[in-house]
């Protein structure tokens, strides 16, 4: 290659860097990714032209290779533009899917000719690629199932399944170490791709609902460092650096995940935590009394109001009530209330969710309130709106005993008023009943989100005339 290619390849990382340091903001994360799709289109249109001038492929073949990635941009323009923001997070796993199968078989294809000749730097890195990629592709997909109800939410497991775990865990890292020592060459790769197959399989069978935001992240971080792996496999530096870069911040991001969940990664991986979908029936156990309003009622509240925190949950996204509660929101802004948002960092079924719900629907970004912003605030708060948030506004995380002990939480509770939009007294993912809804100050309001809420904007209008 010569300079100018080094140098472009160059800017397409520089690319990379800012995009992703634009995503740290709802306000520019859209020109983030705009700023990292621009970089990745130009690295692979400078690679087939690299590969073409070289003469390592042939004109036909860059064809090919071109009709194969313009299939590939409309598969995913396509599955962006009609997904639903409710089955995001499966999309996101299905996309992790791809990208960690596709590394995977970069390196096996690489490796067809054998590897008899092969630098024990490049057996390393083929077998550390078909590792990781594999168990990512097999584990994002069965992440989408449970995500989407094709595989059930709750933890799946079975005598010996730990043990069999352990079994697959050695026979892997023996196929590795032989493969990297080029003894066995493509049997020895098989066994290794197959074995990590199934180790994805059963390494997410037994997460429960409640750690799925965890999990997301952390077959993010997977898929980056598999295709790092893949990029030192063929030499590519482009892909070593967009590797490296998701993976170390799919990393971070798991770490922050775990921590806001008081959760250690081990114990996530080891799995059992989260009973899947919420709860419809009644589940409330706590002593005290559930007291109920009217949307009329909670209207009334809202309307005297000064200051009001709206807590979002995935019951928000189920009923895809978005543009409703950011109408609700900014009603009440212009009636003189201060308005924002508590967004707790596990909120929905993947990190970011109920930011880039709220900001599909155009809410102002500055109203947008983090755990650690918006808990101080909590206690000079007239009204809490809780709209389809369970676990993350659980009292109960303050004690030792329960499923969501040391939990960091919304302290809603700490509010002078508390309003629950629900559609039941149904528990959540972590399997556990939530004592805000016995709490005296709250305040249930019973009914699909999109529904309660257009009916509170309709009622509020009426008392602000």
């Amino acid at each position: 290659m010569n300079t100018t290619t080094h140098l472009l390849y160059l800017g397409t990382a520089v690319c990379f860097v800012l995009g992703l340091h634009l995503m740290n903001s709802p306000a520019t994360a859209r020109r983030g990714n705009q700023l990292s799709a621009f970089g990745m289109a130009v690295a692979i249109a400078l690679t087939v032209v690299v590969l073409v001038d070289d003469g390592t492929i042939t004109a036909t073949a860059a064809v090919v290779l071109a009709v194969g990635v313009l299939a590939g941009a409309m598969a995913g323009l396509v599955a962006a533009r009609r997904v639903k923001m409710t089955a995001m997070p499966q999309l996101v796993s299905l996309f992790n899917a791809v990208g960690g199968g596709a590394a995977a078989l970069i390196a096996f294809t690489d490796a067809l000719p054998g590897a008899a000749d092969e630098a024990i730097s490049t057996t390393l890195t083929t077998f550390l690629d078909v590792l990781i990629g594999a168990i990512t592709f097999s584990g994002s997909l069965v992440a989408a199932g449970k995500l989407a109800g094709v595989v059930p939410g709750r933890p799946l497991t079975f005598r010996g399944s730990r043990a069999l775990n352990l079994l697959l865990a050695l026979t892997a890292l023996g196929a590795g170490v032989l493969y990297t020592a080029r003894i066995g060459g493509l049997g020895t790769l098989g066994v290794l791709t197959g074995t990590a197959l199934v180790i994805g399989v059963l390494m997410t069978l037994p997460i429960g609902g409640a750690d799925m935001p965890v999990v997301i992240s952390l077959l993010n971080a997977c898929t980056g460092t598999a295709v790092a792996m893949a990029g030192f496999v063929i030499g590519s530096t482009p892909l070593i650096i967009a590797g490296a870069l998701v993976g170390a911040a799919g990393g971070i991001l798991t770490k922050l995940m775990a921590v806001a969940m008081n959760r250690s990664l081990l114990s996530i991986v080891a799995g059992g935590f989260g009973t899947g979908d919420e709860q419809t029936a009644p589940a409330i156990a706590a002593t005290g009394t559930v007291r109920t309003v009217t949307a009329d009622d909670a209207a009334l509240q809202l309307a005297y109001a000064g200051k009001v925190v709206i807590v979002p949950g995935y019951g928000l996204a189920a009923a895809q009530a978005q543009h409703e509660v950011v109408e609700l929101a900014q009603a009440l802004t212009e009636h003189g209330a201060d308005v924002s948002y508590g967004i707790h960092p596990v909120a929905g079924r993947m990190p970011g969710h109920m930011n880039v719900l709220l900001a599909e629907a155009n809410a102002p970004y500055p109203q947008l309130k983090d755990l650690d912003e918006i808990n101080p605030q909590f206690a000079a708060t007239d009204v809490v709106l809780v709209v389809g948030a369970n676990d993350v506004t659980n009292p109960a995380a303050r004690r030792p005993g329960n499923a969501v002990s040391g939990m960091p939480i919304l302290d809603v509770d700490k509010a002078r008023s508390v309003i629950v939009v629900k559609r039941s007294l149904g528990h959540g993912y972590a399997g556990v009943d939530n004592e805000l809804y016995t709490n005296p100050r709250t305040a249930m309001l019973f009914g699909d989100a999109k529904a309660v809420l257009t009916a509170l904007i309709r009622e509020l209008q009426a008392y602000v005339r």
